[in-house]
Parts: C-alpha cells; structure tokens; sequence
C-alpha cells in the first residue's frame, strides 16, 4: 500500500510539540503584532514553562523541511465528534516566514488532515477585521463568511469586527 505524507508538504511539515519549542514560541509572545494578529486575548509576553503545557485538540507545529526551523503552529480544536466540526487556528510566529506562502501550505495539509484523516464535516475559525491577509488566505482556501460579531475585539481604543467563517469537506478538494 502506497500512502501520502499527512504531514509534510512541498517546503514544511507538521510535527509534534518538543520541549525546546516552548523557548522559541515564548520569544514570539514579545512581538504584540503577532499576538494580536493571531489572537483576540490580551497581548502578553509568556514564558517557555507556560508554553510547554500539552496543547488540547490537535494541534502540530511548523518546520521548514530544509532545515527544520521551527516557524509557526496548526491546530484543529474544539472538536465536536458527534458533529463532526472543529476550528482551525494558525499562527506564523518567525517574522521572516511570514508572507511568503507557509500559511497557505500549512493549511492545506491541516484541512487535509482535517477532512481526510479525522473526517470532519466542516472546520471553522475566528478572525479579526483588521487581519486583511489572514481573510485574504482564508478566501483562497475556499472558507466562506458566516457570521460577524460586530465590534468584538478592542485594540488601542478603536472596535474591530470579528469574522466567523467555514469552509465544509464538500468544498474543500483533499490533494
């Protein structure tokens, strides 16, 4: 039987958490247009020990394939099984990998693993208005907008919608 790769793409894979990652993410928790382009929570700076704790649901972290950089994380949450839906959150936490189409990748193979390997119906996910390239990626994966929580998230004093799309197995094309 000749099987795909679930979890590596053309330049990064997917892999699980180690214990020097904790160091690396806590450095990206020091950046606040990281955390609050990937978050609606307050910014906060948090240490490695904080960081380390096993994450709930399924969530991977993002190497390079060519030198195994650590550069972001995936993961699919709040899975309801009896539904079959889930969310999905995404962050690119290295600033030099950001905008050049890591997060499109790594999307793709989370969504794959989403609809092909866990059998999920439909993956969601939150957004802020602000996030432009975030909704950008989004579309071009095929999610939709569903919904709008109107003045949601508060930065500096100024109100921004949060976005609610989805995107259903359906509609998504597992390569």
């Amino acid at each position: 039987m000749d099987t795909k790769n679930l979890f590596a793409g053309p330049r990064l894979r997917l892999s699980a958490p180690l214990s020097e990652d904790a160091a690396i993410m806590a450095s990206w928790t020091e950046d606040s247009h990281y955390l609050r382009m990937v978050d609606t929570d307050i910014a906060r700076p948090q240490s490695a020990q904080v960081l380390a704790e096993v994450p709930s649901g399924f969530e991977f972290r993002l190497r390079l394939l060519d030198d195994n950089r650590l550069i972001g994380f995936v993961a699919l949450m709040g899975i309801e099984w009896a539904n079959r839906i889930g969310k999905m959150a995404i962050g690119i936490g290295d600033p030099e990998s950001r905008g050049v189409g890591y997060g499109y990748e790594a999307s793709a193979l989370l969504l794959n693993y989403g609809f092909g390997e866990l059998n999920l119906h439909r993956v969601g996910l939150d957004v802020i208005a602000y996030n432009k390239p975030a909704i950008g990626l989004y579309q071009k994966l095929g999610f939709q907008l569903e919904g709008r929580d109107r003045e949601a998230v508060c930065r500096d004093g100024v109100r921004y919608d949060l976005l609610r799309m989805g995107l259903l197995a359906s509609e998504w094309r597992i390569g």
